[in-house]
């Protein structure tokens, strides 16, 4: 929750509120308790009472989780946004180790300790990854068995080698330690070696190209800044005065930096929200964070809940008494109020047998919502994955009935961005010599996006007379070579147009095709943002765009002066990565502009580590057993990679099992903790991919409306 002026506090917030500094407080609540809140007021307590901004270090396990804490110095008068510091562990990382490189940069091996490194993105560490792995599997055979996209196998390497980073074993061990739980046909044991391999060769790139990824910038730090007394006597002297939160989401060797710092802060607060670590697979370690608590003065309970309504609550206590059941806990019966339980769920009175149906009336019942008065930015719909056909639909029915909605998918591929793949397609036009000219219809597409007026049936047309790729010279012709009656069809208006476009690739197309992020901002700029084109006024397009320039601009920087440049062609290289779908790295003002008039579409993990409560949730495709079963990962495992797994053990049906079922308690609770007023369940017999809906979800959620209706007999 977001520090408010005119919040009233909780009894608990001002008992926190009254304890003298210097303190050392871990304070513990579930969510929706109103910890956060809790700690913007901490820290305006801090400036308060004459601490010095600078002095002050809040550390958090991802940077948009800082955003309240942001805000709440937007209000101060005084200068302490902009000298108030917030951190994640990767940032505190990639700081000391840029600011005291030649401390280190001969111990750790790098094969240019004079020349400065390069931090590399999530974007360009997988490029990376690509380009060495990519002719492994191409003429080596390395993971011939398995049958996945090409980007899934790099993102899963580079999640291993983090993994060892961040919970503090060397990355050497990785192959080993995943072969010694396996239980299965052995051919696994191969993909785990190449997996090895693989991360080898990665590391040793690096370190011969002086290039740090997240990994490399964490184990320096951890092994040879943290220990050193100049780096650690800095930090010491530089920050007095610590406030942690969601403790919980944060990694082990994290907690570790925290619990040999915390006696050098004049006071701390760290927060813990108990039943959360949703970034558990990222490397979050929820035993570890809580073992925290013993090195703090005092520990301050949180239980009042300040978002649900009393039937939200019984909702609460009905779904994890079903799971506590699963799980093998009590069995005795609660009493729940079958009216409470009535008023907290709707759902269709027929469950429809295809997922449209489903998001038509998920539409129909928002509409309903918003005609009765709620604000849509008290609205979330929610589903365990948000595939692009599901939010097509979504957002097409949201737009047909004048619905405002915004939709945020951190993991969504830059490829999948349909105002990318336009600008990048018409970039490998005016960069012929890449050879990588578009299929036609790719081409169609594009122009159909930025031309105003221009429909995909008479784009095709156009492409049909203008566009040829095997000519040699530039691909695109002038609207004069179209046929008479076709330049009737297509409307002269949209040929001017077109003509423009076309002049302006052909003459702005940079000598040097290393600027790419130039040439498609003044593209942007001084074309497609222009009356007459697709993204005039068209702000979500041109957050997209500025995201994408962002991106290829950090590319950029990362390939380095170091590197022979006849090893790359940056601009092609950089489309290449996008085609090979290379995951968008996350952009913090994606979350700052959020608009809070607009209905959310957001996958429900996302929008819990948003951590901001609505009044009603919608969750659909109930029945898929994505709510709780982990993502077929064949290069990786999350839990046997944890601090927490037994040397030794081996994971089996079971384990998989129990978890699944710990997942979907803290998911299905968690989300419900931050509901104030009723959950709406979107179910159909069939899900998007065609398959029968049977999931657990669906069944305890039954269970529980049928539980009640006993009761009340």
């Amino acid at each position: 929750m977001l520090y408010n002026n005119h919040m009233p506090l909780s009894l608990e917030q001002k008992a926190l509120q009254e304890q003298p500094l210097p303190s050392k407080i871990f304070l513990q609540g579930q969510a929706g308790t109103g910890k956060t809140t809790a700690g913007t007021l901490w820290l305006k307590k801090l400036l308060d009472s004459g601490i010095p901004a600078h002095e002050i270090l809040i550390v958090i396990p991802q940077r948009t989780l800082a955003q309240p804490y942001l805000e709440c110095l937007r209000d101060e008068t005084v200068l302490a946004h902009s000298l108030v510091t917030t951190l994640t562990l990767g940032g505190l990382a990639r700081r000391m180790v840029d600011l005291f490189w030649p401390l280190v940069s001969r111990e750790i091996g790098v094969a240019k300790p004079n020349l400065p490194p390069q931090f590399l993105t999530l974007e360009t560490a997988q490029y990376y990854m690509s380009y060495i792995v990519r002719p492994l599997i191409e003429k080596e055979g390395y993971f011939e068995s398995l049958i996945i996209n090409r980007n899934r196998i790099y993102s899963q390497i580079l999640d291993n080698i983090n993994k060892a980073a961040i919970v503090g074993f060397d990355y050497t061990e990785i192959g080993d330690r995943l072969k010694a739980s396996w239980v299965g046909d052995i051919e696994q044991f191969h993909i785990y070696d190449d997996v090895q391999s693989c991360v080898n060769r990665f590391r040793n790139f690096c370190l011969e190209n002086n290039l740090l990824d997240f990994s490399l910038q964490v184990e320096v730090f951890i092994k040879h800044l943290w220990s050193s007394p100049l780096c650690h006597n800095y930090l010491v002297r530089s920050y007095r005065h610590l406030i942690v939160d969601n403790l919980e989401e944060d990694t082990p060797v994290c907690h570790d930096i925290l619990r040999e710092w915390l006696p050098d802060f004049d006071s701390a607060l760290l927060i813990f929200d108990q039943g959360a670590g949703y970034r558990f697979f990222l490397g979050a370690d929820i035993a570890s964070g809580y073992s925290l608590r013993k090195e703090c003065d005092s520990i301050f309970q949180f239980e009042e809940n300040l978002v649900n309504e009393p039937c939200i609550t019984h909702l609460k206590s009905g779904l994890e008494h079903a799971i506590l059941s699963l799980q093998g806990g009590s069995r005795k019966g609660i009493r729940i109020p079958y009216d409470a339980i009535k008023d907290s769920i709707q759902s269709p009175e027929e469950n429809p047998k295809y997922f449209p149906v489903m998001v038509h009336w998920v539409a129909n019942q928002v509409a309903n919502l918003i005609t009765a008065g709620t604000p849509p930015g008290e609205i979330v719909v929610l589903a365990p994955f948000m595939p692009d056909v599901l939010r097509f639909y979504l957002s097409n029915q949201f737009d047909e009935l004048g619905i405002p909605h915004q939709s945020h998918r951190p993991s969504r591929s830059l490829r999948d961005e349909p105002t990318t793949q336009t600008l990048l397609t018409l970039a490998t036009v005016a960069f012929q010599d890449w050879e990588m000219l578009p299929k036609r219809i790719n081409l169609a597409f594009a122009l159909m996006q930025v031309i105003e007026g221009l429909d995909l049936v008479r784009a095709q047309l156009l492409t049909a007379y203008v566009y040829d790729a095997r000519s040699g010279e530039f691909p695109l012709k002038t609207f004069e070579v179209v046929p008479g009656e076709i330049r009737d069809r297509v409307t002269y208006q949209v040929g001017k147009r077109y003509d423009h476009l076309r002049d302006w690739l052909e003459s702005n197309a940079p000598q040097n095709t290393n600027r790419l992020d130039f040439f498609l901002n003044h593209l942007f700029g001084e074309v497609l943002s222009q009356p007459g084109y697709g993204f005039h006024n068209n702000l979500d397009s041109g957050n997209t765009i500025a995201n994408l320039i962002e991106s290829i601009q950090k590319f950029r920087w990362a390939i380095g002066p170091q590197l022979p440049a006849e090893m790359f062609t940056i601009g092609r290289e950089y489309v290449q990565m996008v085609q090979d779908g290379i995951i968008a790295a996350q952009y913090v003002h994606e979350w700052e502009r959020q608009d809070s008039n607009s209905v959310l579409i957001s996958p429900a993990y996302t929008f819990l580590i948003n951590n901001q409560p609505v009044d009603y949730q919608f969750w659909l495709d109930i029945g898929s057993p994505s709510w709780y079963q982990r993502l077929n990962q064949p290069l990786t495992q999350p839990y046997v990679l944890s601090r927490n797994w037994v040397e030794g053990d081996l994971w089996d049906s079971e384990d998989e099992l129990a978890h699944a079922h710990e997942t979907l308690r803290r998911l299905t609770l968690g989300l419900l903790h931050r509901c104030r007023k009723k959950v709406f369940i979107g179910m159909s017999e069939l899900d998007v991919r065609g398959f029968e809906n049977r999931g657990l979800l669906i069944r305890l959620i039954q269970h529980v409306l049928q539980s009640a209706k006993r009761q009340s007999r």
